[in-house]
């Protein structure tokens, strides 16, 4: 498998432990390249495994979704920034927080993307949010802010990559969790797809977690959505 095609996959470490984690990288090997470390991590150790990661010749995705007051967003992205990582999110609700982040990054090359709407969510969701917008036309909606913004890219469901990269050209970054191989478990996520479709719509990296971290062969697993996204 050549380097581009892995390095359109990120394996979440969604793990309890830094430990659990470093075993599955491991284990893993040469065959994935970029991983993303979220909050879970954050509380056990997770950002100096990002370091680690980094030194190992690892791509690494911080998965912060980052809200807050402008100034404390500037600091914290500033602060990434210092890290050496590869990407990091931030929720793409409102201008200002998009614009603080942007301020925070300076000249680093960290890429911001903007957290649209979760994976996780759907319609009703969003009403109880108290929005009348459905999925596809808020994501649509907020890449666009992103996008004027400044930022690099957003995160959104392969359901939504086609309008985005249509409504965002080709040099934004799109990426998508959520994704399944064909008949693979949705588990808690609302708005899942292929790695074939969510390619095939622009999508330029895909986020894998649970069908891969809790695979009872994770490195099978791994081969298995490299391969379909070779195809791809």
């Amino acid at each position: 498998m050549n380097d581009a095609i892995r390095d359109k996959l990120i394996v979440a470490l969604d793990l309890p432990s830094s430990a659990e984690a470093r075993a599955l990288v491991a284990r893993l090997g040469g065959e994935v390249s970029f991983y993303k470390i979220g909050l879970e991590l954050l509380f056990t150790g997770g950002l100096d495994l990002a370091q680690e990661l980094k030194r190992s010749g690892k791509r690494v995705f911080l998965d912060m979704k980052l809200l807050d007051i402008g100034n404390t967003v500037e600091r914290a992205v500033a602060t990434a920034a210092r890290l050496g990582v590869d990407f990091l999110t931030v929720h793409g609700h409102d201008r200002k927080t998009l614009d603080a982040a942007v301020k925070g990054r300076g000249k680093a090359p960290l890429k911001l993307l903007a957290v649209t709407v979760l994976t996780s969510l759907d319609a009703a969701d969003l009403a109880e949010q108290g929005t009348t917008l459905q999925p596809g036309e808020l994501v649509l909606k907020r890449a666009r802010l992103a996008h004027a913004a400044g930022f690099d890219g957003v995160i959104a469901s392969g359901q939504e990559a086609a309008a985005v990269r249509s409504a965002t050209g080709r040099e934004f970054l799109i990426v998508t969790p959520g994704i399944r191989l064909p008949g693979g478990a949705a588990g808690d996520q609302a708005r899942i797809t292929t790695p074939q479709h969510a390619l095939a719509d622009g999508a330029d990296h895909l986020v894998v977690g649970r069908p891969i971290n809790a695979a009872c062969d994770p490195l099978e697993a791994a081969r298995q959505f490299l391969s379909h996204i070779a195809q791809a």
